[in-house]
């Protein structure tokens, strides 16, 4: 099973990694990224966080040819903090969040999380959601799927394409993806769909609404930040602008001082910065990289350390 880890080497680097340390892999995918943390590790410990059953199982035999210095939690990250407290983990030296899709659960034609292959219209991250890509598709409303399209596929012919998957329905549900290309290929003009490829940002949209996963990440990130040791470090690998722009924010917020006392002489301590960023602006693939594999093409990566 091919899977390749994008921008590993700056992400692993970005995490300064200390061999007695604690690191969470809050999303393991593959095991790329945890592969690399354990190979770093000697005395130190390694949660990895996924809710992909075909990931975790990879996974655990990947990642047992390095060490056993290791749990895989079968959750999603927005249990991260309750999971490691019931651990006994209140603090941890370091945590990565790879946002992207890993290439097998792309390839895997029956999760239908590609436009490319025709199937069952699914896009679950976790088999046991009972919310699917079929579910949103056949019974959202058309100012539903509009707002959806828009706000987290940013495609501008939003509106004709949600009306039109309205009209579709009428007739017999939509079911497979094939289905769905069809209509966003008839709702937009001729041209633009062949250079802009809409129905890459609508099934993008579709697979956040599945998976609630702007509204996690955001969650998350924040309470992400309480759980690091002092020179902790989180490192965020990002694939759309959605998910950059959440961490820029929240990473900016943490790191400047409480507006509400700047100028002060003395400051409390409560209003004080907790982040330092060790990227003003975000990593990105070098060609090399894209030329290996262009998935990277997108990718962005955010580094800030706990002050």
């Amino acid at each position: 099973m091919k899977h390749y880890s994008v921008l590993k080497k700056e992400a692993l680097d970005g995490l300064n990694i200390n061999p007695d340390g604690i690191y969470v892999d809050a999303t393991l995918g593959y095991g790329g990224h945890s592969e690399e943390i354990l190979m770093r590790l000697r005395r130190g410990f390694l949660f990895a966080f996924d809710q992909d059953e075909d990931a975790i199982s990879f996974g655990q035999k990947r990642l047992s040819k390095v060490s056993n210095n290791f749990k895989i939690i079968y959750a999603n990250f927005s249990k991260l903090k309750e999971a490691l407290s019931a651990e006994g983990i209140t603090k941890v030296d370091g945590i990565i969040f790879d946002l992207g899709l890993s290439s097998p659960q792309i390839d895997n034609k029956d999760r239908g999380f590609t436009f490319m292959n025709d199937a069952p219209l699914d896009m679950r991250m976790d088999k046991q959601n009972t919310k699917t890509a079929e579910h949103i598709v056949n019974n959202y409303s058309e100012d539903d799927l509009t707002k959806i399209f828009y706000t987290y596929g940013e495609e501008r012919f939003s509106k004709s394409v949600a009306k039109n998957i309205v009209k579709a329905r009428e007739k017999k549900p939509i079911k497979r993806t094939k289905e769905l290309v069809e209509i966003i290929k008839y709702s937009v003009p001729v041209k633009y769909f062949l250079k802009n490829h809409p129905e890459r940002q609508i099934f993008q949209a579709i697979r956040i609404e599945v998976n609630n996963e702007l509204e996690v990440l955001e969650e998350t990130l924040a309470s992400a930040i309480d759980l690091l040791n002092p020179k902790g470090r989180i490192c965020v690998i990002s694939f759309h602008s959605l998910e950059d722009r959440i961490a820029k924010k929240i990473f900016k917020k943490n790191s400047e001082i409480n507006s509400l006392v700047k100028g002060l002489p003395n400051i409390p301590d409560e209003y004080m910065p907790k982040l330092k960023l060790i990227t003003n602006k975000p990593l990105l693939a070098t060609e090399a990289e894209i030329k290996e594999n262009s998935r990277s093409k997108s990718a962005k990566l955010r580094i800030v350390e706990r002050i």
